[in-house]
């Protein structure tokens, strides 16, 4: 037996975004149906990680766009063709706010009879696209490193150039580490690999500092030399992100996520033992499903009763936890009894209560 109650926190609605004055994301979401839910408090909760992933899209977006109209002067000052292709590249990587913010405004819409659980999975789709758009980010790096070490390109105004370079190491750098940080606290693997995008297109912009520093003490090859091995950095940064969005894809969990779910309910009363526990994200909340064993002369409401408080347990205390379906099982001779039909269908041929290990 089971139930799937979701939990809030108590946040406030506001469904009327407009008086937040962005109009980047309120352009967003006028593409997006307006959504219900069954429990007010579930809306809450979902909603406020949605909003807080999309202001940190939005604020973002306007810091990248800034940094690369700053740079953009003094290409047109300096005539550097490697700021120009930082700046563009700026530009382009801005731009990637725009999947993630659809991303999570899909995500706040109703579960459906085609879609039970949600769209929250939009966001690993966004995530996919992060993961190229920095794949596309090393090898533009490094293409452009292999030509200028080949064809060395004269750099003037190395003073602007390098100014230029530190503006948009420090823009991407703080939009790096707001991404990162928040896309923790609400669970999101995408926002977290667009805030690791946002490092590598850091290293990008300080190859172009540390090259034009090279050449200012004499040393033309410095620059495509240095690009080359920040082009290796920016291929750590995707290893990172592509196993970030690889584990969501794959149901990835911590195991100490797991490990604390069997804690939680090896201490409700009335359970006996933990059976099988199965962890999943979607988008950026996690769903549990598990199995208790419980004394196999209990009645069906007393079974009930105890579902319900693994359940409400494992909300409050298992992280970023927005649902939980409890089966109950018979701890005692009637289970083998009782699984029977089902045996043959499982793999291996278990019966299931134990959680398999990894």
């Amino acid at each position: 037996m089971g139930s799937d109650i979701e939990h809030g926190h108590g946040h406030g609605h506001g469904h009327g975004q407009q008086g937040r004055g962005r109009r980047f994301l309120a352009a967003v979401r006028h593409l997006i149906t307006p959504h219900t839910h069954d429990s007010a408090d579930k809306t809450d909760a979902a909603l406020e990680s949605s909003r807080l992933g999309l202001r940190v899209l939005g604020i973002s977006f306007m810091i990248l766009v800034v940094t690369a109209s700053a740079q953009a002067v003094v290409v047109a000052l300096s005539g550097s063709v490697a700021l120009l292709g930082d700046t563009l590249h700026n530009f382009a990587d801005a731009l990637t706010a725009v999947p993630l913010a659809i991303a999570f405004s899909v995500g706040r819409r109703a579960a459906t009879r085609r879609f039970t659980y949600g769209y929250g999975r939009a966001e690993d789709l966004a995530g996919i696209v992060i993961v190229l758009l920095i794949a596309a980010s090393a090898l533009f790096a490094g293409y452009e490193s292999v030509r200028r070490l080949f064809d060395p390109q004269e750099v003037g105004a190395l003073g602007w150039v390098a100014g230029a370079a530190v503006i948009g190491f420090l823009g991407n750098e703080w939009v790096a580490r707001y991404r990162i940080r928040v896309g923790r606290r609400i669970g999101s693997a995408a926002l977290v690999a667009d805030g690791l995008h946002a490092r590598a297109d850091g290293f990008t912009s300080l190859a172009v500092l540390l090259g034009a520093g090279g050449v200012a003490l004499g040393l033309p090859l410095a620059d495509p030399i240095i690009g080359l091995l920040i082009t290796v950095a920016i291929l750590f940064v995707l290893r990172d992100a592509a196993r970030e969005i690889y584990h969501r894809l794959m149901d990835a969990v911590d195991p100490a996520l797991v490990t604390l779910a069997e804690e939680i309910i090896a201490a409700t009363p009335g359970v006996s033992r933990a059976g099988s526990i199965r962890l999943r994200w979607i988008g950026h909340t996690l769903r549990a499903e598990v199995d208790v064993l419980v004394d196999q002369e209990m009645s069906v409401v007393e079974a009930h009763h105890v579902a319900v408080d693994v359940e409400h347990r494992l909300i409050h205390r298992l992280p970023r936890l927005g649902a939980a379906t409890v089966h109950t099982d018979p701890d005692g001779p009637e289970l083998t009894h009782a699984h029977r039909p089902l045996i043959a269908h499982r793999p291996g041929g278990h019966s299931g209560t134990r959680p398999e290990p990894a």
